[in-house]
């Protein structure tokens, strides 16, 4: 995996993903990508150079490249990779160390590599360097001196995951991908969360930047361990439902209830409600379906404000579900009705997300569900019939019952079937009305 430094990400030329130039490398599916934090693959003269731009304004960078414009790759302020900032930024924050000791509070260790010099350490071609940190999420940085150690064993692991044959390329950077978008978020709400939490400072006079650094350091190590706990319980939940699949095509297409829970009239109430107030109704949305998906056994895909996407391995699950979704925010007057589609087919996962038409007709569905119910799908509807949640006839059940007669086990849903109607890029569908039985 060493390449030779100066040849490094050779390829036609193009911009990186922040607008400064910089050289692009063909990958395996021949899709061309910048070269990553680095801007671009450094010659060795210019490896670990720490000068700023020369009089005349700009800087030469890698031979054959175009100079990079004033302030490119200047050294980034309290996180080395928290995006780009102009040249007044900088100063301002150079000046800040509070700024500089939090950074190095958290990653365990001080700023002493150029990408550059973080990608030959780790043994990694710059072009596939700036892969993983892109896909990771991390800005470019040019090659300013702002990595630690520990983002070259990041780099060394991942990169030998790929070269001992465990890991494809493609799917390193997948890896990557992945893990940056979940801790971005994680990382944003954490920090949110716990300093908007100090409505006062333990001293007087003491600002929320000041009060950041000992609350960080009590909090880091304890946050750690969790954190790696509930991977662990979660990783340990899916390869279990890996394992119960019939074949590897059922690990990437499987057939799964698929359902949406929207919030009827959202959009009237950004209008009425202060920011605040939209803020605590959405978390306690999101909080309530989430607890929901999860006590009963499904997964929650994905929150989107006033939407949520859940997943079910059977039927009956996420038929509970949303008819549980209803009921609660039902019984809460400070919350606005709801409205939930299901459907049931083939779906496609990828990290973490689900594609494919029965989301799509799940989200349709949703759309023109009544306020308070829930609407299926013929397949989900059959599902349903099939292991005995719900009879075939709800006038054959209701006989049956008046008659005395037992079913085998006791019916949990009743189905009524509704109009036919088209739907967009769908065609004509038949949804059913999805209620509790009584009893």
């Amino acid at each position: 995996m060493i390449v030779d430094d100066a040849g490094a990400g050779e390829g036609s030329e193009g911009p990186d993903a922040g607008g400064a130039p910089g050289r692009g490398a063909g990958t395996a599916g021949g899709e061309r990508t910048a070269a990553g934090p680095g801007g671009s693959e450094g010659s060795e003269g210019s490896e670990g150079s720490d000068e700023g731009p020369p009089p005349g304004g700009e800087r030469p960078d890698a031979a054959g490249a175009p100079p990079v414009p004033p302030g490119a790759g200047a050294p980034y302020t309290a996180n080395a990779f928290a995006g780009s900032h102009d040249s007044d930024e900088v100063e301002e924050t150079e000046d800040n160390p509070l700024a500089i000791r939090l950074e190095q509070l958290i990653l365990g260790a001080e700023r002493q590599y150029t990408p550059f010099q973080a990608a030959r350490s780790a043994g990694v071609s710059m072009e596939l360097a700036s892969r993983f940190w892109r896909a990771m999420g991390f800005a470019d940085i040019g090659q300013a001196r702002a990595l630690t150690e520990a983002d070259v064993l990041a780099l060394r692991r991942l990169a030998g995951l790929v070269e001992a044959g465990l890991l494809s390329e493609p799917m390193a950077v997948q890896v990557a991908r992945s893990t940056g978008q979940t801790t971005a978020r994680l990382a944003d709400w954490q920090i949110e969360g716990f300093l908007e939490g100090l409505t006062e400072p333990p001293e007087p006079g003491m600002t929320r930047t000041e009060v950041a650094y000992p609350l960080v350091q009590l909090l880091l190590p304890e946050l750690q361990e969790f954190l790696v706990y509930v991977w662990r319980r979660q990783l340990a939940a899916a390869a279990g439902r890996v394992i119960q699949t019939q074949d590897d095509e059922e690990m990437v297409d499987r057939r799964l209830a698929v359902g949406f829970a929207d919030l009827v009239g959202f959009t009237r109430l950004t209008r009425r409600l202060e920011e605040e107030e939209l803020g605590e109704l959405v978390e306690a949305f999101e909080t309530t379906a989430a607890d929901l998906v999860a006590a009963r056994g499904g997964r929650l895909i994905k929150t989107l404000g006033d939407e949520v996407l859940y997943a079910a391995d059977d039927a009956g699950t996420a038929a509970e579900i949303g008819l549980r979704m209803i009921e609660t925010l039902a019984s809460d007057e400070t919350m606005p009705e709801l409205r939930v589609g299901i459907a049931f087919g083939t779906v496609t996962t990828r990290m973490g997300d689900v594609f494919g038409t029965t989301v799509n007709l799940a989200s349709r569905l949703t759309s023109i569900a009544p306020k308070d119910s829930v609407l299926v799908d013929e397949a989900f509807a059959a599902e349903l019939m099939r292991s005995g949640d719900a009879p075939e006839s709800e006038a054959e059940a209701a006989a049956a019952e008046k008659e005395g007669a037992e079913p085998p086990h006791p019916y949990r849903f009743a189905l009524q079937p509704m109009w036919q109607r088209p739907v967009r890029g769908l065609g004509v569908v038949e949804p059913w009305l999805l209620t509790r039985r009584p009893g």
